[in-house]
């Protein structure tokens, strides 16, 4: 995350970083929290969640180390925050509050424009999945995600399918009926809790469809 920034830089903003630990299912924030700090993903991974017009929980995003979660927090003081962070296993990161965070902005303009392109590549990122709900099938987006996550943990991928239904911007019930069609053609096994990819080869046919 912190490429953007000379080295001197990456120093100040580590050093003005407080370590947070946080045990598997720990909740980072809530959604509707007032957004005060930003963490710096350093070992673990943590899924951010949305509730649902329906009053549904949807994992949409999942943050591996080296990413950020919470980032909008440094925008304006008053906001609330938008997600809840969850960590999925012991987690640690890098917290660093608003105000210290607008110190080094106020130190080193070269903070800011490291914030600027954080946020272009999160608005980049958003509007590549918004394509893909708007032009690709359920099961293909679901298959994509299956494939990525794969490339995170290997070839058994912890998730459960409300999470895999969230960041496929699916139904849980249309990803369940394609994951037992995905079983049968062998591409896949199913167990309590995750998804075992057998034949990445063939997952990746079928998510380029």
């Amino acid at each position: 995350m912190l490429d953007g920034l000379a080295e001197d830089e990456v120093r100040r903003v580590i050093a003005s970083a407080h370590r947070r630990r946080f045990a598997r299912h720990e909740v980072l924030f809530h959604e509707g929290d007032p957004a005060t700090t930003l963490h710096l993903v350093d070992k673990g991974r943590i899924a951010v969640r949305v509730t649902t017009p329906q009053g549904d929980v949807a994992t949409v995003d999942l943050v591996l180390p080296g990413g950020v979660v919470g980032e909008l927090a440094l925008l304006a003081p008053g906001r609330r925050r938008g997600a809840t962070a969850v960590a999925m296993e012991r987690t640690e990161t890098l917290s660093i509050d608003e105000t210290t965070f607008s110190a080094l902005r106020r130190a080193d303009p070269t903070v800011t424009d490291f914030l600027v392109q954080l946020l272009a590549a999160r608005v980049d990122r958003l509007t590549e999945r918004l394509l893909e709900a708007l032009y690709l099938p359920a099961d293909v987006r679901l298959w994509r995600r299956i494939v990525e996550l794969s490339e995170v943990y290997g070839d058994v991928v912890p998730l459960t399918q409300e999470d895999l239904a969230g960041l496929a911007g699916t139904t849980r019930a249309t990803v369940n009926r394609a994951l037992r069609r995905e079983e049968k053609l062998g591409t896949i096994a199913l167990g309590r809790g995750r998804v075992s990819v057998v034949d990445r080869a063939g997952l990746l046919r079928r998510s380029s469809s």
